[in-house]
């Protein structure tokens, strides 16, 4: 069952998401060649901590840090890890969940290590791009697949791929919660798009193949053809027929 949100409810959303998007800045200013998914882990939880709030993530299902870190041909839930230390050339996502006040904010970003090939910066382009392409037809009467038709339409056009066996999802006092929201569909399908619904829209794109496998530790996902992917995510609500990116 999808629940709209109040305008308190969508204002603790809104706090929280303001603490993310510190988390993300920050993050950014320390993606660099020679340090470790751990530290970045590190590095965001406490300030996530220092804001008063949870990590959203940390042991979500057993999930054993606060963000998710993938590299290169890594999709989605990548494990922070020391081992891991990040070089020129790479590209790495960075996923983040916040719980302020009982209300989470979710949202995630691609960023460059160094000097990058033209067509990782164009695949980083692409995913973040068709995020606001798909939000621009967001309005209360359009349907979901009007938004998932579009983030496909725009990807496909650009000779990427939409990773199609993960989501995004409604978000709120929970970190999931309805509707799932893929970024591959049909127009004219799916809920109506109505006041009060908050939901995480995220892109995965792959440069070659949609298809994905999971590794061993059961979390972190990879493109099926070892090829690079991005990831970007936002937090979202739907006031008064205008859609509020709130991260």
């Amino acid at each position: 069952m999808i629940t709209l949100k109040s305008a308190r409810e969508i204002g603790l959303m809104r706090s929280s998401a303001q603490i993310l998007k510190i988390v993300l800045l920050e993050l950014e200013k320390n993606v660099r060649d020679g340090i470790s998914t751990k530290e970045l882990d590190d590095i965001a939880e406490s300030v996530i901590r220092d804001h008063k709030a949870l990590p959203s993530f940390k042991n979500y299902h057993g999930f054993p840090a606060s963000i998710c870190t993938s590299i290169n041909e890594e999709v989605v839930h990548g494990i922070p890890s020391k081992d891991r230390v990040l070089k020129n050339g790479d590209i790495i996502s960075v996923d983040v969940g916040v719980k302020f006040e009982g209300y989470h904010s979710d949202a995630a970003r691609t960023w460059a290590v160094g000097n990058i090939s033209e067509k990782a910066k164009k695949l980083i382009e692409v995913t973040e791009a068709s995020f606001f392409k798909g939000i621009d037809i967001i309005k209360p009467g359009s349907r979901l697949g009007d938004l998932s038709s579009t983030i496909q339409d725009y990807v496909e056009k650009h000779n990427f791929s939409v990773v199609r066996d993960f989501v995004g999802h409604g978000i709120g006092s929970n970190l999931h919660e309805e509707p799932q929201i893929p970024n591959f569909g049909t127009k004219n399908t799916g809920s109506i798009l109505e006041n009060g619904m908050t939901l995480a829209i995220e892109p995965m794109v792959n440069a070659g193949t949609w298809k994905v496998r999971i590794l061993e530790n059961n979390w972190t996902v990879v493109t099926q053809d070892n090829a690079l992917s991005a990831h970007y995510e936002n937090t979202v609500a739907i006031i008064e027929g205008n859609v509020e990116v709130l991260t």
